[in-house]
């Protein structure tokens, strides 16, 4: 009987190969039909991990893509007992470390953030960007429509959540205890990446509240590794307007 392409495709769409009638069909096969089958499924791996990939990449939300190919490390201090690898390889993700990225504004901190959510998502691994004020204003919505506490489920899905340009503008009292729950619903289940221009010493400026500060920072650096970024801003050093 001559099949179609289509009506093959159709088959495909169909069904879910068990391990039972896959081995029953193999014992007949020949090596030529066993070498095109592991290729029809090898390219249908390869293709339902490239659509991952995008999916991830897709709920990330990142503002641009960014990579660590060319990044400059020239002026980040990194903890002594660990090498760029332990970023750039995402080593840290697998004891959930947290990383504060602490320097002033335009030193490259949310670059590298972003590249570690997009080299998360090229392998798989699913992670999530948020400005403070965005997640502010996410969590905000699904708290006025009932789903906060399936929202804070979803964020507990991703392996990353990095939280940018953390105290660079204010937030209410509600906005604060609604970021210290997605810090401490992280704590010892995922990786944070948490970009600042304040020392810890003022992200009670932030919480409006020092006691629900140290409570965000104990969870941080109890798991935490903080990454100084110095030097001159990269945007005005190179900027169109002198």
């Amino acid at each position: 009987m001559k099949l179609t392409n289509e009506e093959i495709i159709e088959n495909g769409r169909q069904i879910l190969l068990t391990r039972s009638v896959l081995s029953q069909q193999l014992q007949h096969a020949t090596p030529k039909q066993r070498e095109f089958l592991q290729q029809v499924f090898l390219a249908e791996i390869a293709s339902r991990q490239a659509n991952r990939r995008t999916r991830l990449l897709r709920k990330a939300k990142i503002p641009t893509l960014k990579h660590f190919d060319g990044y400059s490390w020239d002026n980040i201090e990194l903890p002594p007992d660990i090498t760029r690898d332990h970023i750039t390889d995402l080593t840290f993700l697998n004891n959930h470390e947290d990383l504060v990225l602490f320097g002033d504004v335009g030193t490259g901190k949310t670059h590298l953030a972003t590249a570690a959510v997009t080299a998360a998502c090229a392998q798989g691994i699913p992670a999530q960007f948020f400005t403070t004020a965005g997640l502010v204003d996410h969590l905000r919505n699904a708290k006025t429509n009932g789903t906060l506490t399936r929202e804070l489920k979803q964020l507990g899905k991703n392996e990353l959540l990095v939280i940018d340009e953390f105290g660079y503008v204010p937030i209410d009292d509600d906005g604060a205890r609604l970021v210290f729950q997605a810090i401490s619903d992280a704590y010892e289940q995922r990786s944070l990446i948490i970009t600042t221009n304040l020392p810890f010493t003022q992200w009670g400026q932030v919480f409006g509240n020092n006691d629900m500060a140290a409570a965000a920072i104990d969870r941080i650096v109890h798991y935490g590794r903080l990454l100084k970024f110095t030097g001159p801003s990269y945007r005005v050093a190179h900027a169109l307007m002198k």
